[in-house]
């Protein structure tokens, strides 16, 4: 067990995807956050580091996540994933989710004040995303993609600092998202959008970790 004990939340994440879903039952951050060991995080979270070990190594998620060994990916091709997959996302739902977090403060607001500050916060979010996904679009990954191919050419790496900052504001807005909606728990009387709301919010944030991940503890990595 002292593997996993002494081991980076990013690194075991980085090992094997399927373990996302452990630090995820246990709220424990495996990517702007992922550089503690997991013994250092649950100290810090008060969570019973045995359990967390004992669930790594049961790991019932496992055989539900493809195998994709993202560490040994080429890095022209990892970006590429990244915007096809991750960043395509963020694009497809933003809207969506818009739509069901105005509606649903407008209409219980009084009844539900948090869903008005959620609402708030993820607006606040949808507009980061966007100035942040193009910024990597238009500005780094094809400074990345050059550099690949001409060894002699530099580009500003300090843009990858300042990317690093913006994940990890995406990261404060998260948690405070999961805190307000009880980890996205609707009450007993919500109606069909409150409950569709905290579901695609749940997924939103699934993806959004597993998004930061790749790029803070693989891509960037790689390229600095």
């Amino acid at each position: 067990m002292l593997d996993f004990k002494n081991k980076t939340i990013a690194e075991i994440v980085s090992d094997d995807i399927s373990t996302a879903s452990v630090f995820k039952k246990y709220n424990l951050d495996f990517c702007c956050g992922g550089g503690k060991t997991v013994e250092n995080a649950c100290i810090k979270a008060n969570i019973n580091v045995d359990e967390v070990i004992s669930d790594l190594h049961s790991n019932p998620s496992k055989n539900d996540v493809p195998e994709l060994n993202f560490k040994n990916w080429n890095v022209d091709f990892l970006i590429d994933y990244i915007v096809n997959v991750h960043h395509t996302y963020v694009k497809d739902n933003l809207s969506i989710i818009l739509e069901f977090s105005t509606k649903v403060a407008s209409v219980h607001g009084h009844n539900a004040p948090e869903t008005i500050e959620i609402d708030r916060l993820f607006t606040t979010l949808a507009n980061e995303l966007t100035a942040h996904l193009k910024k990597e679009e238009t500005i780094l990954f094809p400074a990345i993609k050059t550099k690949l191919k001409d060894n002699s050419y530099e580009y500003d790496k300090n843009v990858i600092a300042i990317l690093e900052d913006e994940h990890d504001s995406a990261g404060t807005i998260v948690k405070k998202i999961q805190e307000l909606s009880n980890n996205f728990t609707p009450p007993e009387w919500a109606c069909n959008t409150f409950k569709a709301l905290y579901f695609k919010l749940d997924e939103f944030i699934n993806d959004l970790y597993q998004h930061i991940h790749l790029e803070n503890n693989i891509l960037f990595p790689k390229v600095k």
